[in-house]
């Protein structure tokens, strides 16, 4: 009996309901120390009533899942209340948003690589994903991070990560969560966009190649891949249309049809730029037999932060803020986004270098 067969229509239809038209992710699971970085760049202390003062803020914005379909949260949230003492959980579920959770426990250095790093949290991860489910969780994230340059990544840790992925999905379909795949190919170094996609469709054709080894119900997955872009320190430039072509081929050449819908990750790139890039693949005249779509973080929020400040009286103005960059995004998934939500605040680099949460 396959590891899935108790959840098996279940995990369909989760993964279906948050690949739907016009509609994404918001990542809201970052670290204490990550949300604490972000919190020091508005001067707001990182104290768990700011954090659950953020959040609430969050997902209590008016009419929310008209764009958004999933939320993916870090641990404490999933247990966090609105001030009124209703669980996070609750306000999502209303609104008709699926609850995700971030499982793994961060990465380490592979022994003997140039800084190449493995994922952690497969102890355990089985019992902890069952209890997720319990308290209303649907699906899961699990960030593999590969880098670029001086021989990386290299076969070794391309198929460690590729395993660790495989191992995590079977462990979530088991306790009925669906699996986000993410195997992040950072921007950091100056490779231009053809050693990108290389190296992209490199990565993912391994990463589908083990997880039909370890029986993975593919319909009941997601993808959240790095667009394919150039390094940051590349000196030539390249257009929305560029990284759409080179990214939609790649995902052509390597992710199987089974797979409902691609969340794309953000990776640094400005609030505007990855809408943009992201209505460019949908506008794309070539066959894409998933949904395109976004699992933002940092291109859902940066505004949103800088709008709210800590301040109260702010609430409704950083809510307005993260709406018109959920609308940004959902027009994107139907290819109808053609840049000007958010002014030029939007278009501020979001980068970081060898970015961790």
């Amino acid at each position: 009996m396959a590891h899935w067969s108790q959840y098996r229509e279940e995990l369909i239809q989760t993964a279906r309901t948050i690949a739907s038209p016009g509609r994404g992710i918001l990542a809201a699971d970052e670290s204490t120390g990550t949300i604490g970085k972000r919190f020091q760049q508005i001067g707001v202390e990182n104290n768990e009533a700011n954090r659950a003062a953020y959040r609430e803020l969050l997902f209590t914005a008016p009419n929310l899942s008209e764009h958004i379909s999933g939320v993916i949260l870090y641990e404490e949230t999933l247990y966090q209340k609105a001030k009124d003492g209703t669980p996070f959980v609750d306000i999502l579920k209303k609104a008709g948003i699926v609850i995700g959770i971030k499982v793994d426990k961060g990465v380490q250095n592979i022994p003997g690589t140039d800084g190449e790093s493995f994922t952690m949290g497969l102890d355990g991860l089985l019992e902890r994903c069952k209890k997720y489910y319990a308290d209303g969780a649907r699906f899961a994230k699990w960030r593999a991070v590969l880098k670029i340059g001086n021989g990386c990544p290299s076969d070794r840790s391309i198929l460690a990560n590729a395993e660790g992925l495989a191992q995590y999905a079977a462990l979530c379909q088991e306790a009925g969560l669906v699996p986000i795949v993410e195997p992040e190919i950072l921007m950091d170094g100056d490779h231009d966009i053809e050693v990108a996609a290389a190296v992209t469709e490199k990565v993912l054709a391994n990463v589908y190649k083990i997880l039909e080894t370890n029986g993975i119900l593919l319909e009941g997955t997601l993808l959240k891949p790095n667009m394919v872009c150039p390094g940051t320190g590349c000196t030539k430039k390249y257009t929305p249309g560029d990284i759409a072509y080179y990214t939609v081929r790649t995902l052509a050449r390597t992710v199987p049809a089974a797979v409902p819908g691609i969340t794309f990750l953000s990776g640094g790139q400005s609030e505007e730029e990855a809408s943009l890039n992201l209505s460019a693949m949908n506008k794309l005249d070539y066959t894409k037999p998933w949904k395109l779509t976004f699992s933002y973080g940092r291109a859902l929020q940066a505004s949103t932060l800088k709008a709210w400040k800590g301040n109260p009286d702010n609430v409704a103005a950083a809510q307005k803020a993260l709406l018109e960059r959920a609308k940004a995004n959902g027009l994107a998934q139907l290819g109808q986004y053609d840049g000007g939500i958010g002014g030029a605040e939007a278009a501020a680099t979001l980068y970081v270098a060898n970015y961790k949460y």
